[in-house]
């Protein structure tokens, strides 16, 4: 007959453990329904819909078997209807998260990595940047992103300043290589080192 201590160690399952939902099979209705709950939740691309889409109906294939072309063909047909409608635009949807992050103190290559990762293309991303490359108040948003990285790394200008010229120069040269390390030109990373915090 088991011990006290014996039926302490019998095993108990875990009701705070995760349970897996088992996906349901892919039909047209469902992608639409996942597509408009997805927008409804998130800004994107076409294209990063598309991904989206295609990766909820792989793990629905995999569990429920299907033909693959025919769920994508499903999806390049829903992303088409949503463009014409124009519940997708790649160009306002670039534009808000370029002037997003714009403001967030991003240069304008990691935007620019940020966007294509998202399916933007390169026409659309160089339009963005263009039009968000002046500030509403008429600043270079390359600099005033730059300056707003440095100010929260506390770079440059915003720094306390070393001893020694030695020391002072080896400061500048971190400094330089950690802006352009956060995409900045040299020529902007200049200017906000020459920037009077005064």
């Amino acid at each position: 007959m088991p011990t006290s201590r014996q039926k302490s160690k019998v095993a108990t399952p875990n009701v705070n453990a995760p349970s897996r939902k088992v996906p349901r099979k892919m039909t047209q209705t469902r992608l639409e329904n996942i597509a408009i709950y997805y927008l409804q939740r998130y800004a994107s691309s076409a294209e990063n819909l598309r991904r989206v889409l295609l990766r909820r109906a792989d793990k629905a294939l995999h569990v429920h078997g299907g033909d693959r072309e025919e769920i994508r063909q499903w999806i390049d047909d829903l992303v088409k209807r949503m463009i014409r409608s124009d519940v997708l635009n790649d160009l306002r949807y670039a534009l808000g998260r370029a002037t997003a992050l714009r403001r967030l103190g991003r240069a304008p290559a990691k935007i620019r990595a940020q966007l294509a990762a998202k399916g933007v293309s390169q026409p659309i991303i160089d339009d963005v940047l263009a039009e968000t490359a002046v500030t509403d108040t008429g600043e270079d948003a390359a600099l005033e992103a730059a300056l707003a990285y440095a100010r929260r790394r506390r770079l440059g200008p915003f720094s306390e300043k070393p001893d020694t010229h030695d020391e002072i120069r080896a400061q500048n040269k971190k400094h330089l290589a950690a802006l352009a390390r956060a995409g900045f030109t040299y020529d902007v990373a200049r200017r906000v080192m020459e920037f009077d915090d005064e």
